[in-house]
């Protein structure tokens, strides 16, 4: 079995990653093909109080598990099956619930800090960042973490100034001088995404 094509999408929260996920998908027609976000490889916190878990920044590495995800993505890369972990991001731990993830020719992860781990790195055949405006990233988040995730607007604003934007330029950002494509999320994706798509092919028929 040949390696599978791995991409990475990273980027600030809330910048418009899975839409350039989702348009990747929509182009690629049939092709069998595996997404994982990098979010659901958060460390289980099941021992801590929810209170305590509400104090845990996310935005920075250690609060992920690297060692479970670089693990399982080669087990995938092997050809074999997985099951991956998924995550409550009302309960801020680890969910019941898993995912059996079988192999696929080309792989797609994505999350904010997908290309701080040079294991993961040195694995991606494209590596993409996706950049926002800061503003336009703060509402997009705001909304979300409101609508979907039970959160106040108070406890959004708290977060975002007291780790979401400083993680951001000290961990995010700097990520982007790895990136093989930068996809500034204003725009269109159409040209983006055709390149992105004839590397792709550029790979599989070789």
């Amino acid at each position: 079995m040949h390696k599978p094509i791995i991409i990475a999408v990273a980027g600030g929260s809330s910048s418009g990653k899975t839409t350039v996920v989702e348009k990747i998908l929509a182009n690629m027609g049939d092709y069998p093909i595996v997404v994982i976000k990098h979010d659901d490889y958060y460390k289980d916190q099941a021992d801590m109080s929810f209170e305590d878990r509400r104090l845990v920044n996310y935005d920075h590495p250690f609060a992920l598990d690297n060692d479970l995800f670089y693990e399982q993505l080669t087990a995938l890369i092997s050809g074999e099956t997985i099951e991956k972990p998924t995550y409550d991001f009302v309960k801020l731990t680890r969910a019941e619930k898993i995912e059996v993830i079988t192999p696929a020719k080309i792989i797609i992860l994505e999350g904010i800090l997908i290309l701080e781990d040079d294991r993961i790195r040195q694995l991606a055949d494209i590596k993409i960042f996706v950049e926002a405006d800061d503003d336009l990233r703060f509402i997009r988040r705001m909304i979300r973490d409101t609508q979907e995730r039970g959160r106040t607007i108070e406890s959004v604003i708290d977060q975002y100034l007291q780790t979401v934007k400083p993680m951001h330029f000290a961990f995010v950002k700097p990520t982007k001088r790895y990136a093989d494509i930068i996809i500034p999320n204003d725009y269109s994706h159409d040209v983006a995404v055709d390149l992105i798509k004839a590397k792709i092919m550029s790979i599989l028929n070789k």
